[in-house]
């Protein structure tokens, strides 16, 4: 019932039943409150692990600070912004029909969201041109402060990100709509009164957000091919072993980057092309069923981007699958241990407090048969 932030569609209202679809409509909507919350909730669960994980191994191995991970850490901070902020709200909504949070997170929800999806394009744009340069132009070292250079690239990309963010917050607002008799309370992006700009809007999302940085990321990723297949054919078969290894690293590196730039695709794009649907017709209320499982669907894939990243990394980086491994075992152990402690610590108590209630064991002048410790 009530607009999310863009490039989020707003959620349908209920299809209206009809006298021989009550029944089964009632049981969609029963589902839709058990299943989608569930799924949200594992969706958060899974994202924490895996993107806390990652950004811990990233800080604490020394090993693991490169350029690139550099960039895949801020695309993961960006995901845990959405997973604790935009997604708990979303999941609410499904048990109340219209928008509770009131104006203050009516304007701020979207602006996080909006700079969560900026940070993760932009970032995505910016790693694909970091793989550009390593396999078109390999011949620039990297200097020392590389890493530096690289922390500040990230760190304007959520200036950006913020800063392109901001106009949600001004224009987006509580408003009171009717459909069918009936009033209910909403949170929409842009003024209702201009037919204009929620179309406007969607476009200039679906380019900024969506088109243009993919659009770049090809033209990237041909000439990486290009390079590739070149190399490939020209590479003379007494090359140095050291060559190969760093040749296959950096088509590794590159085709992690890629994958990302997929998922990342495949997961928003139904997301846009609904919210430009629901942005030229917003007058028109859809409240079919076939709809409303449309916008579920495009919704939890769009989330499921924030937890996709680290899955994809474990699978294609034996490094990162290492050390991911490491973190578990050592969690699992401190865990062990702890136990340990405690029971040790515990029998300790009962042999205190055991021997202060007996004076004969206090003294080891005797033992009471029937009490073990």
């Amino acid at each position: 019932v009530t607009p999310p932030a863009p490039p989020l569609p707003p959620p349908t209202p209920r299809p209206t039943p009809t006298p021989f679809s009550s029944v089964s409509l009632e049981t969609v909507h029963f589902i839709i409150r058990c299943v989608i919350p569930s799924v949200y909730i594992l969706i958060i669960t899974v994202g924490l692990l895996g993107n806390i994980t990652l950004v811990k191994i990233f800080i604490t191995t020394s090993a693991m600070r490169s350029v690139p991970n550099i960039f895949i850490s801020s695309l993961a901070v960006g995901d845990l912004l959405l997973l604790v902020t935009c997604v708990p709200v979303d999941a609410f909504r499904y048990f109340f029909e219209e928008w509770i949070f009131g104006t203050v997170a009516c304007k701020l929800i979207p602006v996080i969201q909006l700079t969560s999806v900026g940070v993760s394009v932009f970032t995505l744009t910016a790693l694909s041109a970091d793989r550009h340069k390593a396999i078109v132009n390999p011949m620039d070292i990297q200097t020392s402060s590389a890493v530096f250079w690289t922390c500040l690239k990230a760190i304007s990309i959520w200036v950006v990100s913020v800063l392109l963010a901001v106009p949600e917050a001004i224009f987006s607002q509580v408003v009171h709509m009717s459909d069918r008799n009936v009033t209910f309370t909403a949170c929409v992006p842009y003024p209702l009164s201009n037919e204009m700009h929620p179309k406007i809007h969607s476009v200039m999302i679906f380019l900024v957000y969506f088109l243009i940085p993919l659009g770049i990321i090809s033209v990237y990723y041909y000439h990486i091919a290009r390079t590739l297949i070149k190399s490939a054919h020209d590479m003379p078969g007494e090359a140095s072993e050291h060559s190969k290894r760093q040749m296959e690293t950096r088509k590794r590196l590159a085709k992690i980057v890629l994958v990302f730039v997929g998922l990342f695709a495949l997961c928003w794009f139904p997301n846009h092309v609904l919210y430009m649907y629901r942005s030229f017709n917003y007058r028109q209320i859809d409240s079919s069923l076939l709809h409303l499982i449309i916008t579920l669907l495009a919704r939890v894939l769009s989330f499921s981007s924030s937890c996709v990243n680290p899955f994809a990394l474990y699978l294609l980086s034996e490094s990162f699958r290492r050390h991911f491994n490491s973190q578990l075992t050592c969690q699992r152990r401190q865990y062990q241990q702890r136990s340990s402690s405690y029971l040790q610590s515990t029998s300790a108590i009962r042999m205190t407090s055991i021997k202060k209630s007996n004076p004969t064991l206090a003294n080891g002048q005797g033992h009471k048969p029937g009490v073990y410790i």
